[in-house]
C-alpha cells in the first residue's frame, strides 16, 4: 500500500512539473539568451534601463542612444569611492580587454552618483586611467537621479562633517549592467563575478544576439 502511494505521488509530481513547464513555455516568450542567463529579474529584463540624458566626460550632452551604440557594461559609482568603485571599474575594464582580444568590442561606461564632485574633467581622468575606451557620465542632480531610477539602482550620500563639506561617502548599488543597442538590458553582474566570468558570459550573449 505504501509503495503504491509512493508511485502515485511520483506520477502526480511529474505531472505537476510537466504542467508547470508547459505553462511557462506557453505564457513566456522564447528567450534567445536563455542559455546565457545566470540571473532572474522580477518583472523581466524590460524593467531595467531606459532613456537618460547626461553629460559626457568631454562636456557633451548625450542620451542612451549616443552611449549604448554597441554592447556596453554600465556601472554606477563615484571617483572619490575609497575601495569598491575602483576595484569594480578595473575588473570591468579587464573583462572588456579580454573580450577585445577575442575580437568582441564592448564599451565600458561609468555613471557617477556624485555629480557634485565628479565633474566631466574629474571623470575623464578616472576613466582614462581605467581603460582608454571607458566613457564617464555625469550631469545635474536630477539627471543622475533619473538615470539611477531607470536602472533600478540605488545611492545615498552620507552627511559630511561640519567644516568638511567636500568629504563624504556615498552608499550605492554595485551591479554592472550589460546593455545592447535596440534590445536594452540583458543581464547584470555582481561584485563576486570575475573578469574572466564576465567576459565569458558576455561572449555568450553577443554570439546569441
Amino acid at each position: 500500500m505504501t509503495r503504491n502511494i509512493a508511485i502515485l505521488s511520483g506520477f502526480f509530481l511529474l505531472a505537476l512539473l510537466g504542467g508547470l513547464y508547459a505553462a511557462i513555455r506557453f505564457f513566456a516568450p522564447d528567450d534567445q539568451f536563455a542559455q546565457c542567463r545566470a540571473s532572474v529579474i522580477a518583472g523581466g529584463p524590460g524593467e531595467i534601463g531606459g532613456p537618460f540624458t547626461l553629460i559626457s566626460e568631454t562636456g557633451e550632452t548625450v542620451t542612451e542612444k549616443d552611449i549604448i551604440d554597441k554592447p556596453s557594461l554600465v556601472y554606477f559609482g563615484y571617483t572619490f569611492c575609497p575601495d569598491v568603485c575602483p576595484i569594480d571599474a578595473a575588473r570591468n575594464a579587464e573583462a572588456v580587454a579580454l573580450l577585445e582580444e577575442r575580437g568582441t568590442m564592448v564599451k565600458p561606461v561609468f555613471i557617477t552618483v556624485d555629480p557634485k564632485r565628479d565633474t566631466a574633467e574629474v571623470l575623464a581622468e578616472f576613466t582614462d586611467y581605467m581603460h582608454p575606451r571607458m566613457v564617464g557620465l555625469t550631469g545635474s542632480e536630477d539627471q543622475v537621479g533619473a538615470a539611477v531610477k531607470t536602472y533600478r539602482a540605488y545611492f545615498k550620500r552620507h552627511k559630511p562633517a561640519e567644516g568638511a563639506e567636500d568629504f563624504y561617502l556615498v552608499d550605492h548599488s554595485t551591479q554592472t549592467y550589460l546593455m545592447f543597442p535596440d534590445l536594452g538590458f540583458v543581464e547584470f553582474f555582481n561584485r563576486g563575478d570575475t573578469a574572466e566570468k564576465i567576459a565569458d558570459r558576455i561572449q555568450c550573449f553577443v554570439e546569441a544576439s
